[in-house]
């Protein structure tokens, strides 16, 4: 085996180097996965890469330069610890590994990829997670009213369970035509540089306005606007990781209209299935592997962008500057930029 183990780095502010790492020596229950593909989670990573968050935040605590980021990892078992069954090498598996090509992995936190899912739609499973949870946490029923604003990977992939899930109808907000346009002909499509979003809503939901709004963008500054969407009672989800405080008049739009809010990160996820909520990080990656099975979801169609992962400082700069017309990007470890 090779004894390089080329990785990203994000060595300081707007800066991307690749870098060979040691290859991971393993404990007893680990296992070492050599990645075939990795997903750029484009809102989290490009947020910790521009530096651009409070310095007394999450972000700060969490984004710590040098930073190796990534956590949407598809690869194949090629060695294995001492306590862990030898047969499990050669197998296909999801895992949280930042992008790198060789990664230690513990055999609990696994996940099995179907030998007729292709790498590069099994590498979305993460989003999906985040999506599917974030969509039992809002406790959306069959044929409530849905506005979700922002069009990148989180809200195509909230659009598309959601309508799994029965919601109608479904209004998916954005300033780019471009990420409208990826969404299926039965989600509803609103650019708020063309429409008005308020009285839009108002006429799809038959005056009723929204029973449930996801904000995806990350955006901050628009909140406020978000939830004129909803009705009385309705619920507001944060699917994303906004990227500073936001104000908010608590009474006009909380106390009033009674809003209930709903934070949804993917550590919400119970940490074990118990009979009162089974739905763990691996029970819906199981779900979302069944969906692209049986057809009912495809994410091909949301991967605008396959990279060598020799080209990741390229990338990386490019869409620092302009992540408008980037979806899925999916990064290729099994393959060079000759």
């Amino acid at each position: 085996m090779t004894q390089e183990n080329p990785t990203i780095i994000f060595t300081k502010p707007g800066e991307v180097k690749l870098d060979n790492k040691e290859i991971p020596k393993l404990k007893e229950n680990e296992v070492l996965v050599n990645t075939k593909k990795s997903l750029i989670s484009v809102g989290t990573e490009l947020t910790i890469l521009s530096g651009q968050f409070p310095p007394e935040s999450y972000w700060a605590s969490y984004g710590k330069y040098p930073f190796i980021p990534g956590y949407s990892n598809i690869g194949e078992i090629v060695e294995v610890g001492p306590k862990v069954d030898r047969n499990l090498i050669g197998k296909v598996v999801a895992s949280y590994s930042p992008h790198a090509l060789y990664n230690s992995v513990s055999q609990d936190s696994l996940r099995f990829v179907p030998t007729e899912i292709s790498n590069e739609e099994a590498s979305f499973f993460a989003i999906a997670e985040i999506v599917m949870n974030g969509i039992r946490r809002s406790q959306l029923v069959f044929g409530e009213s849905v506005v979700i604003y922002g069009a990148g990977l989180l809200g195509q992939l909230t659009a598309r369970i959601c309508k799994i899930a029965g919601a109608k109808p479904i209004i998916v907000v954005d300033i780019s035509d471009y990420r409208l346009s990826f969404l299926p002909n039965s989600i509803i499509r609103i650019n708020p540089l063309n429409q008005d979003v308020i009285s839009e809503v108002k006429r799809l939901t038959k005056e009723r306005m929204a029973d449930v709004v996801f904000e995806v963008t990350g955006n901050p500054n628009i909140i406020t606007e978000e939830l004129r969407c909803l009705r009385r009672l309705g619920r507001f989800v944060v699917l994303s990781s906004p990227r500073g405080p936001s104000t908010i008049d608590l009474h006009d739009f909380c106390n009033a209209p009674s809003f209930t809010f709903i934070g949804a990160h993917n550590s919400s996820h119970p940490p074990i299935e118990t009979l009162n909520n089974p739905w763990t990080y691996k029970r819906h990656t199981e779900l979302f592997f069944d969906l692209l099975l049986s057809k009912e979801l495809d994410v091909s169609k949301l991967i605008t962008h396959k990279v060598p992962y020799s080209d990741a400082p390229k990338i990386y700069e490019e869409l620092l500057k302009d992540r408008t017309k980037a979806i899925g990007v999916v990064l290729e470890w099994d393959k060079l930029n000759t």
